[in-house]
């Protein structure tokens, strides 16, 4: 492997923590669930994500990190310089901003090709500490050519079960049936049960009081919109959205396309 460039942070320095998550890029809902459930508690406990940059699960991957506080390194199949998909342009400031890092190992004005990915595919895995974790895959996706390379250095691989009648999920399902890849429902099945406690502790550590506790409790179980939160609880969304502002104040929530999440950090 050629030497690393990158930018932001030196990737060697905040990946002795790490985990890789790759996926399809047509990410269905049940996919973007599942990727704020697992980087939400991954950020909490002080973990690097890594992943491709690509559309669908890596971006999500990334920005999710982002929202929640953590630091995510973004591995590129062309130069640093040359932003794909362009669209990502604001979430790779973003990576960079908050700490995290953009990582190729081609020279600047080098443009992607398919043939680049799979050797990006190997700087994904290299740079996990923990393994990796597929979150949707087809029955030929390129995810399935990642757990094969992590297979072959000795990293674990965990995937995500999914829909049995869903095209994208046939790849995580076969892995998990064949026995290339334990299955994983929770954060807590790849850092051990010790996660649950730790989450439980910040939650009854945070002694809210009122309708911050109420919002808190409510988005425990999923990320809503204001409306969302002001319908389930009977309340007024003014004060849904003061108490909201409040809580973004104090580090608890994050508001990202229209819906507040939890910090988990």
């Amino acid at each position: 492997m050629k030497t690393l460039r990158f930018r932001g942070v030196d990737p060697y320095k905040i990946n002795n923590k790490s985990i890789a998550i790759v996926g399809s890029r047509r990410m269905t809902r049940y996919g973007r669930e599942v990727v704020d459930k697992f980087v939400s508690d991954f950020v909490a406990n002080g973990i690097t994500t890594i992943s491709g940059f690509m559309y669908g699960v890596d971006t999500e991957v990334h920005q999710k990190t982002v929202d929640y506080g953590g630091k995510t390194i973004a591995v590129f199949g062309c130069g640093l310089d040359v932003i794909y998909p362009p669209e990502n342009k604001k979430l790779y400031d973003q990576i960079i901003e908050s700490g995290g890092s953009i990582v190729s190992e081609y020279e600047d004005g080098a443009k992607p090709h398919l043939w680049k990915f799979p050797q990006r595919n190997k700087i994904i895995v290299s740079l996990s500490s923990l393994g990796v974790l597929i979150v949707e895959a087809g029955e030929n996706s390129g995810s399935l050519v990642t757990a094969a390379l992590a297979k072959k250095v000795d990293r674990k691989v965990w995937a995500v079960p999914g829909p049995i009648n869903s095209s994208v999920s046939m790849g995580c399902n076969e892995l998990i049936k064949s026995g290339d890849a334990k299955m994983a429902t929770s954060a807590a099945d790849i850092l051990g049960r010790s996660l649950v406690a730790s989450r439980r502790s910040l939650d009854n550590n945070l002694n809210l009081e009122g309708l911050e506790n109420e919002i808190y409790k409510l988005l425990q179980l999923e990320p809503m919109e204001i409306d969302e939160i002001a319908a389930k609880l009977g309340g007024n969304v003014v004060e849904i959205g003061s108490a909201l502002s409040i809580m973004g104040i104090k580090g608890l929530v994050t508001e990202s396309g229209g819906k507040y999440y939890l910090n988990r950090s």
